[in-house]
């Protein structure tokens, strides 16, 4: 585990390292979802005022997890996006239910991390994040959720990219600000410039991509307090430590 809590920007997550992430599929009788059943659906065509190309799908939320022997185990459940949202913006006392995600961390050759731009479309215009999405139905497997195929098929869609032969396997969970972001440090064999074009080319093919552009961290000197969500910021701080 590691804690950086006194540099500014990993206050209030918690970074533990764990070989596996299972999940599961289960059934889960949301109280909160039906308490504010009428403001949910509010603050959702108050979203769909500014941002009218949103779409309220099924996402996968966390109602459960557990850290034991290097490997995490939680439990999630189906609900709206629009309920998601709210839960996620308005103060509320539940702090059970948790936005669980994975991701992976795309590192280049010459020691990079690539974030990706959001595009002026999405409902994080401008924000830098590794390619990632909430779970939803596609991710489920029966009983089991693959949040490592979701973080596959993240990458891909968004960037253009596939895993290379026998990349790392190993997680960074950042617990904090209602999130458990599943981190997954991949190792590409291009320098930075190289798979910054060819995730340019990907992006300039598609019709509406996801992504803007790309951003290449080198060190801690890269990191935007004012872009860059908690957990991503956190992460940064612990993979670029201060220099001594």
């Amino acid at each position: 585990m590691s804690d950086r809590s006194s540099d500014g920007y990993s206050d209030g997550f918690r970074i533990t390292r764990v070989a596996d992430v299972v999940a599961r599929f289960v059934d889960h009788d949301w109280a909160f979802a039906r308490a504010h059943e009428a403001a949910i659906a509010a603050h959702w065509q108050a979203r769909l005022r500014r941002s009218p190309g949103m779409f309220d799908g099924t996402v996968l939320l966390c109602c459960d997890h557990a850290v034991a022997d290097g490997v995490a185990r939680l439990d999630l459940f189906a609900t709206r996006y629009a309920t998601f949202t709210y839960y996620r913006e308005v103060p509320h006392a539940e702090a059970r239910i948790a936005n669980a995600f994975a991701a992976i961390v795309p590192w280049t050759a010459d020691g990079a991390v690539l974030l990706g731009e959001m595009g002026a479309h999405t409902a994080n215009a401008g924000q830098l994040y590794f390619p990632c999405g909430t779970p939803d139905p596609d991710d489920v497997r029966g009983a089991q959720v693959d949040l490592t195929g979701s973080a596959d098929r993240e990458l891909a869609e968004e960037t253009g990219l596939a895993l290379p032969d026998e990349a790392e396997t190993d997680w960074v969970l950042l617990e904090g600000e209602g999130q458990l972001a599943f981190l997954r440090p991949v190792r590409f064999p291009e320098p930075a410039a190289r798979l910054v074009a060819r995730i340019a080319d990907h992006l300039g093919a598609e019709a509406e991509p996801e992504l803007a552009r790309m951003h290449v961290v080198r060190g801690r000197d890269d990191i935007d307090a004012a872009r860059m969500p908690g957990f991503v910021r956190a992460y940064l701080a612990d993979a670029f430590p201060p220099a001594r």
